[in-house]
């Protein structure tokens, strides 16, 4: 396991996604948080996360337990999902203890709690990330070991929280660096990319088959591909999606 500055260093210099993944959930294992989801969405709302499709989910938690709660939508009703969303910085999960014992539950999210009980998610932290935009949105669930109690949990925060957010913010930060093609499972050839990047220069289909030394018919086939490839209507819709999965202007490896 690398010392802390040593792994900061390496999570800023992960070459993937999955490398980075693989690396922050083994070090936060190592402070008793076996179990992660990180999230992230460019289309929030005032009344929604938007399309799970766009969302960047990680996690390492059972396919039983993602399917339930991702795929499902049980996430929906989860009380520290929506404490993410209205607030920024570090919270105990001894929130629900007090949610609880004041009553502010609704029945959905006693669901989600019953459920988490039922899969030995009792325990742990949530980090909700600064946001840059009003439309994004990140934040990550570090569930405790089973058997640990919020307690136990709140002891190794009290000592080693400041720590533990600090390498959760480079991870976030660094997520947001890396090609992730999870959001529309399918990566964009390089001329696909080529066409996308000169639209994004303000170039015209004209133009572009110049540069490109393509017939126009041809960058039309580029960019109608490249919109199916990332699941949209437009191409400016593809242009900024493609922007945002870092699959624009990227160095070839």
């Amino acid at each position: 396991m690398y010392p802390y500055d040593d792994y900061l260093i390496a999570l800023t210099n992960a070459p993937s996604i999955e490398a980075l993944w693989d690396m922050h959930t083994r070090k936060m294992a190592g402070y008793g948080f076996d179990r992660l989801i990180y999230g992230f969405t460019h289309y929030r709302t005032a009344t929604s996360l938007g399309d799970p499709d766009d969302f960047i989910v990680l996690t390492n938690h059972s396919a039983e337990y993602r399917k339930a709660f991702l795929t499902d939508g049980l996430y929906f009703h989860a009380p520290m999902v929506r404490w993410a969303v209205e607030h920024e910085g570090a919270a105990s999960w001894s929130l629900l203890r007090d949610m609880v014992e004041t009553g502010t539950l609704s029945d959905s999210e006693r669901k989600v709690l019953e459920f988490n009980r039922s899969m030995g998610v009792t325990a742990g932290y949530s980090i909700s990330f600064k946001s840059v935009s009003v439309r994004s949105k990140g934040a990550i669930a570090l569930t405790a070991r089973a058997g640990m109690d919020q307690d136990e949990v709140d002891a190794i925060w009290a000592e080693h929280g400041e720590d533990i957010i600090v390498m959760n913010n480079v991870a976030h930060l660094k997520i947001l660096t890396l090609p992730n093609t999870s959001l529309s499972g399918r990566t964009l050839t390089k001329r696909q990319r080529e066409a996308l990047e000169w639209v994004g220069d303000g170039k015209t289909t004209a133009d572009i088959a110049i540069l490109m030394g393509l017939t126009p018919a041809t960058v039309e086939k580029h960019l109608r591909l490249a919109r199916e490839a990332l699941n949209v209507e437009t191409t400016a819709q593809a242009v900024l999606k493609a922007a945002f999965q870092n699959q624009m202007f990227v160095m070839e490896a």
